[in-house]
């Protein structure tokens, strides 16, 4: 019972309480002494009546108020000061509406369950034509589900719902013939699964991963999205308390991840994008869903590819070639399906499928309409063209008339407003890392043009590299600093404290930095002319050469754990164009 039930609570009279019409002339005979059956206790009890439905109460904002600080509430006056204290001292020790689940409810919960289950499944065979005569157990079996999510809040008991075989009479029942049953079993198991939940009991949460993992939880949710029509709301609701629950399970286990994908998950998931349905939440979560299932796990990305999932992906996102998207929602939509995008060309095989897909013209005509997505075009680019497998991407986007779209946004960084999301910071590493691509990729009459753009309009892309530089050197000396004023912290030994300070001066620009004088090294190692602009500007500037030099003997030392011969092929590499510079 709470406080507003409390103050409107009116109890039981006798004999029976007059008419509102009859208070007046109740009053006037009882003024005269004329009682009419109803004794001095029971108008003393309508009075309190009275006195507690006018009663109202005000939060205060100190808490307690009043010299005698117990009162957070404003009774009418004609309370007496005994009955305002009964009832606040009620309401200080009520005790929360309901019992708590325990060992013994719930064995004989899961006990009713299972005789309702049953018995619902005899009425069906028994009166397989008249639905209206097992109609009544379906409603039984329903309320019992409902009942059984109170296990959701006693995660201690997990084992106890996995031993006594619920967990698996639950999962049965998601191939139900109502769907009813089944999405009222998928929000069951969405409850069960909040992360929240399991976090407060481990034996409770390895018991119910272990069980949900041997009864292939994913292949079961699968089977039941295919049959759930989302034009109807409550299958609608299942679908997304569906996609929770891998969310959940994914988040617990990150060997669900690759689970949900092989048992046919990331299929569906692309099936559902591919409808030409109009977005809607679903949608939204489905995008997100995905993402997480290709984020991590390189089999995922290339079971994506074999199921057509780039070109998938390059049909949602032309719809925002000339247009925005119409909502936050959306846009959030549109940011999945890049980032999904650039996910899966992290596989070389993905790679050659975005080429013949048509995806770079598709990129280059995003970054030409200035749309909202121009910014994760930028990025699908960057993912494209980097490392060694990007060299047929970089080839053809010259050959698509590339250059023209990529150096005027490195000439001028786009001004950020609220519908151009992403920071001029972000705007030049992806501009610069897709330059330093094609300088290491393209070659022959692809790279002439390349270098040619740089002496082009008396080298102003040369000057235009120094700003650059200088800009992003300031930014790393300012996090040299920051880490050098830092206490040291004992409990991390010094190879763990030099690579978290080495990503903290790459996270605040030491990465475009690299990439900005990666291209000062290509394009000054090929002309003397850019090489005397670049000296005449470091002289004015009171900047040197030295720094450069030391920049990328770092940036060779630290190239990442790939393909090893590939790694040594590219340390040669840049420490000649340093020893050339």
């Amino acid at each position: 019972m709470d406080i507003g039930e409390l103050l409107a609570f009116k109890p039981e009279q006798t004999p029976k309480r007059p008419h509102d019409d009859e208070d007046d002339e109740f009053d006037l005979a009882s003024s005269h002494g004329k009682r009419g059956g109803v004794d001095e206790k029971t108008k003393r009890m309508r009075r309190i009546a009275d006195a507690k439905e006018s009663a109202h109460y005000v939060k205060q904002s100190g808490g307690a108020t009043g010299g005698s600080g117990t009162s957070a509430f404003e009774f009418d006056p004609e309370l007496t000061e005994e009955e305002r204290l009964n009832i606040l001292k009620y309401v200080e020790n009520e005790e929360a509406d309901g019992d708590v689940l325990d060992e013994q409810s719930l064995k004989k919960l899961i006990l009713v369950f299972e005789k309702r289950n049953l018995k619902n499944q005899e009425m069906r065979i028994k009166f397989a034509d008249s639905p209206e005569k097992f109609m009544d157990s379906e409603v039984e079996l329903h309320t019992v589900i409902q009942e059984l999510k109170g296990v959701a809040t006693v995660p201690d008991l997990y084992p106890i719902l996995v031993d006594l075989h619920g967990l698996h009479s639950l999962l049965e029942l998601l191939a139900h013939q109502n769907t009813d049953i089944a999405v009222a079993v998928v929000d069951l198991l969405q409850e069960v699964t909040d992360v929240d939940i399991l976090g407060e009991s481990q034996e409770g949460a390895e018991s119910l991963i272990e069980a949900l993992r041997k009864e292939q939880i994913c292949a079961l949710l699968v089977q039941n999205l295919e049959r759930l029509n989302e034009q109807v709301k409550e299958e609608a609701d299942g679908v997304h308390n569906t996609l929770a629950i891998v969310e959940n399970l994914t988040e617990i286990d990150s060997e669900f991840v690759k689970e949900a994908a092989e048992q046919g998950l990331l299929a569906w998931l692309l099936k559902r994008l591919r409808g030409k349905s109009p977005f809607d939440p679903n949608k939204l979560y489905c995008s997100e869903i995905l993402s997480i299932l290709i984020q991590t796990e390189n089999e995922n990305r290339l079971l994506l590819g074999s199921l057509d999932g780039v070109d998938v992906l390059l049909q949602q996102l032309a719809v925002y070639k000339r247009h925005d998207p119409a909502s936050n929602e959306e846009q959030e939509y549109m940011q999945n399906l890049f980032n999904c995008l650039c996910s899966a060309l992290m596989a070389r095989e993905n790679r050659d499928r975005f080429l013949s897909g048509e995806g770079l013209q598709l990129m280059n005509l995003m970054l030409r309409e200035k749309k909202m997505s121009r910014n994760g075009s930028l990025k699908v680019l960057d993912h494209a063209m980097a490392g060694q497998d990007g060299r047929d991407n970089c080839n053809k986007f010259v050959e698509i008339l590339g250059l023209r779209t990529i150096f005027p946004l490195f000439m001028k960084t786009p001004k950020r407003n609220k519908q151009r999301l992403i920071s001029a910071d972000e705007h030049e590493e992806h501009v610069t890392s897709v330059i330093a691509s094609m300088l290491r990729n393209c070659k022959g009459t692809h790279r002439q043009r390349m270098l040619a753009k740089f002496t082009e309009n008396d080298h102003e892309k040369v000057d235009r590299l120094l700003e650059l530089h200088l800009k992003y050197l300031a930014k790393v000396e300012a996090i040299d600093k920051e880490i050098d004023q830092q206490a040291k912290d004992p409990t991390i030994d010094e190879d763990e404290e030099a690579e978290n300070n080495y990503i903290k001066r790459l996270t605040g620009g030491l990465f475009t930095l690299q990439r900005i004088d990666y291209i000062l090294l290509e394009v000054s190692a090929t002309g003397d002319t850019v090489k005397q602009r670049v000296l005449q500007i470091l002289n004015l500037r009171g900047a040197s050469m030295k720094t450069i030099r030391s920049i990328m003997r770092e940036y060779a030392g630290n190239l990442g754990d790939g393909d090893t011969d590939w790694r040594e092929q590219e340390q040669n590499h840049i420490l000649s164009l340093v020893d050339r510079f």
